[in-house]
């Protein structure tokens, strides 16, 4: 099987061939060929503003698995993050972190001997990087959850959860906020948790997740959060088994999946090969069991516990008692154990009937984009519109304006908002505003309107208004499909 390979940029390099030396010695290029791609910063510097050649989404669309290195993302214009373009762009809609106390990595919780995964949604959330500046004081960022999506995490969770024996599946989320868009997340984690009834399953607020893990972190098995409260999470989870130094990922996708080491680039040691590839080494164990390869991963990891268990380590594990090894060294201390298991920490095993070839495929180039659906049929009614205004006049000056504007239509003003908060026509004097109004118009009792009533509407609103965006209002199913502003 091929593998697309991008080295990565600053100690990508050095900790990526340190990696695949050990895969050579535990005789993993007997099954897989590494293709080099381009991709990063020396693309990035030629102008390309994707931060990958032509060449190299090709082979990785090709191969269906990307291994890759820390890879830096350019600082002001120039584009955006490769990581997360590359996520984006392939629908590797699922980040897997698995979380475990390494021996020698000293940290305040090695004692807990902490073993739990965090699954974080990967393509929506804030990081469609979908913002408008919308007035002179206001830039707005769009959070998009979707049903579909968040059903693809859940199930890959779940799953995950059933092949390693995990019997607890908790949902991270700020739904007590955010009641549609995490509500939706968590109504999806429900409905999907129906079909695994072994599996005993709770929720979470993420506030105090992030407090549950810092004070009592062993009652969590997996958690399973939107975007990016994800990305904060599984950072902390990280802290607390020594750093992104030693915590691989994963990015899961239905037909191209990308494992990568997380940390930063580190350019002020690269090229002295003293750089710790041991996050890179677990990612790549992650990558070896999604393809097949089992008895491989189990090798490789007994090798690197029982090397870290005898004191073999890189100068960033903070004890000063042991002799310090550079890259390479490094690397070879673990070869040296392949076939070796650890004594004080429970060994890797290999699944009953693991396989010990190959068994993942290249995918199947489709004809076009795919479209998902979870739902079909709901009824939906048109209520209202929202309209947001580049507002320069008082609340109760651009209320009665605004008034004056809907009469007679089937429309009638019935709120006016401030960053989420009731201003117009009830709010209080102490509510500090800024340029950007919200202001929702109703459909009259008894009036039957559709999408042209509306459009008409933000249409005459335009006459005296900068209308920066607008949304229907609408029902699915009799239920409201839109929130309430604070104090309403």
């Amino acid at each position: 099987m091929r593998i697309a390979l991008a080295s990565g940029d600053g100690i990508g390099p050095e900790i990526m061939a340190a990696t695949l030396d050990l895969f050579r010695a535990a005789g993993v290029d007997r099954h897989v060929e590494f293709v080099p791609v381009e991709m990063g910063k020396s693309v990035f510097e030629k102008g390309n503003t994707r931060g990958m050649t032509d060449e190299a989404v090709r082979v990785v669309e090709d191969c269906g698995l990307l291994f890759k290195g820390p890879m830096e993302t350019p600082k002001g214009g120039g584009g955006k993050s490769i990581n997360v373009t590359a996520r984006k762009i392939w629908s590797a809609f699922a980040n897997y972190r698995h979380f475990r106390s390494l021996p020698g990595v000293k940290t305040p919780f090695s004692h807990l001997d902490l073993d739990f995964a965090i699954v974080r949604e990967n393509v929506e959330d804030t990081y469609g990087g979908i913002e408008h500046r919308m007035s002179d004081d206001v830039t707005v960022c769009k959070r998009v959850i979707s049903a579909p999506g968040s059903d693809e995490v859940m199930r890959f969770a779940f799953e995950a959860a059933r092949r390693s024996g995990i019997t607890l599946v908790h949902c991270g989320h700020k739904a007590n906020i955010m009641k549609l868009t995490d509500g939706m997340f968590l109504e999806r984690f429900k409905a999907i948790a129906a079909g695994y009834p072994e599996i005993t399953t709770g929720d979470v607020i993420v506030d105090a997740l992030c407090m549950n893990l810092v004070m009592k972190p062993k009652q969590y098995r997996m958690v399973i959060l939107p975007n990016l409260q994800g990305d904060i999470v599984s950072d902390l989870a990280a802290g607390l088994v020594g750093g992104l130094g030693f915590a691989p990922s994963a990015n899961i996708g239905s037909n191209i999946s990308i494992f990568e080491a997380v940390h930063g680039t580190a350019p002020d040691i690269a090229g002295k090969g003293i750089a710790n590839p041991t996050a890179l080494v677990l990612s790549g164990l992650m990558m070896l069991r999604h393809i097949g390869l089992v008895r491989h991963a189990a090798a490789i990891e007994n090798a690197l516990l029982s090397a870290l268990e005898g004191g073999v380590r890189t100068g960033d594990f903070g004890d000063p008692q042991r002799p310090v090894l550079g890259t390479a060294d490094f690397i070879k201390g673990i070869a040296a154990r392949l076939g070796s298991e650890p004594r004080t920490v429970k060994p890797a095993a290999v699944p009953a009937g693991g396989a010990d070839a190959v068994t993942a495929r290249p995918p199947v180039r489709p004809a076009g984009p795919v479209v998902m659906h979870t739902f079909t049929g709901l009824r939906k009614e048109i209520v209202g519109v929202d309209m947001y205004l580049d507002g320069k006049l008082s609340a109760a000056a651009t209320a009665a304006m605004l008034e004056r504007t809907c009469e007679g239509s089937p429309f009638r003003l019935s709120l006016i908002s401030c960053r989420g908060t009731q201003v117009w026509p009830r709010g209080s004097v102490f509510t500090e505003c800024v340029d950007y109004w919200r202001a929702r118009f109703e459909v009259r009792d008894g009036a039957t309107v559709g999408q042209q009533e509306a459009v008409q509407l933000v249409g005459k609103v335009a006459q005296e208004h900068v209308v920066t965006e607008y949304a229907l209002l609408r029902t699915f199913d009799g239920v409201r499909g839109f929130s309430m502003a604070q104090g309403q």
